[in-house]
């Protein structure tokens, strides 16, 4: 059994912040990864205006990727276009991930990868062939939940996570370029982004019982393709070959109001933004931010997690009637149409559905 001050366990986004902010206040915190090389994890490749000004305050050098100053919102009946408060970057995971972890062991966190969590009993960690247990455990690990501190599984309809690559292409990059798009269908929606290699992210939340009705993945995305024109064309550059990532029963408005004692929830962990909002990275990151000062001036972990809940409150609850509103026709064709007519929307949308850091 390996004893520890402090773990945080998964090396994305939140995980990395963390162990950021606490290498720079003078401790070593042990980060635990499941993997042994950073791959592209299912949701993300895209940083908000918010999110860049995290990554900056983390002392990051600067990332390569594709500039975003619009959203385009895509529906049944129509499309609207607006600006975005101010220019997003996107980028791969893989880029992000990679460089955030990088940072963090320069700067004095210990990195310890092909670690996987298979159960936690209070603060103990029971991983392959080892067992840890910290005084403090940072819980990371996104969307995959660990034996024993699970979060609830949804009820009804679930929500499930897809994502694929389309691409690259000159052609596709043409007609995304410097856009985020969101196609939106019956029980769902895509968002679809540049990454840095040309290649074009895309990413859907949908229903379970869409899936069910179609088939399989792949049957899905093409009768989307049909329902969506638009979205069609850009699936004309998915390959036979290419994976699809998928995730199920995805919690979306879900936060954590309390914890155990030593326990801090971050990202995906602590809460579940729908993803069309474009704040995933930001909940990850200022999450992380705010764990690791939370550590350095002594705060437990509920008064933490309570702060956290009320901050993220407001942004998940107007991201998930954003989404509510979405994925139903009706109301979908009604949204672009708003948006359409008052391009300003998008933008007091947007700064609704940020994090306050």
């Amino acid at each position: 059994m390996r004893r520890e001050n402090t773990i945080i366990l998964g090396g994305g986004p939140a995980g990395s912040a963390a162990a950021i902010t606490l290498a720079r206040g003078g401790r070593r915190p042990l980060v635990l990864e499941r993997q042994r090389e950073t791959g592209d994890a299912l949701c993300g490749g895209f940083l908000s205006w918010h999110s860049l000004v995290l990554i900056e305050r983390l002392g990051l050098p600067k990332l390569r990727g594709a500039t975003v100053d619009h959203v385009r919102l895509f529906g049944p009946t129509g499309s609207a276009s607006a600006r975005l408060p101010r220019p997003a970057l996107a980028l791969s995971r893989r880029q992000l991930d990679s460089a955030l972890l990088t940072h963090a062991e320069a700067l004095g966190a210990r990195v310890e990868c092909g670690v996987t969590a298979r159960e936690i009993d209070g603060r103990t960690i029971r991983a392959d062939g080892d067992t840890f247990t910290p005084e403090r455990l940072l819980l990371a690990t996104g969307k995959h939940d660990v034996r024993g501190i699970a979060r609830p599984k949804p009820t009804g309809d679930p929500a499930l996570g897809l994502r694929v690559r389309l691409g690259p292409a000159p052609a596709l990059a043409r007609l995304v370029e410097g856009a985020i798009e969101l196609h939106l269908f019956d029980r769902g929606y895509a968002g679809l982004v540049l990454q840095e290699d040309g290649s074009a992210n895309l990413c859907l939340a949908v229903r379970k019982s869409r899936l069910s009705e179609e088939g399989d993945p792949r049957a899905l995305l093409d009768a989307i393709g049909r329902e969506v024109p638009v979205l069609g064309e850009r699936l004309a550059w998915l390959a036979n070959e290419a994976p699809i990532d998928a995730i199920a029963a995805v919690p979306y408005g879900w936060r954590a109001t309390d914890t155990a004692p030593g326990i801090y929830r971050l990202g995906d962990q602590a809460g579940v933004m729908p993803s069309l909002a474009g704040e995933g990275m930001g909940i990850a990151l200022a999450s992380g931010m705010l764990a690791g000062h939370a550590l350095l001036r002594g705060a437990g972990a509920e008064a933490f997690q309570h702060d956290l809940a009320r901050r993220t409150g407001r942004p998940i609850l107007v991201a998930s009637a954003i989404l509510a509103a979405a994925e139903r026709p009706a109301t979908a064709s009604l949204l672009v149409a708003t948006m359409r007519f008052a391009p300003g929307l998008a933008t007091l949308l947007a700064r609704a559905t940020r994090v306050g850091h």
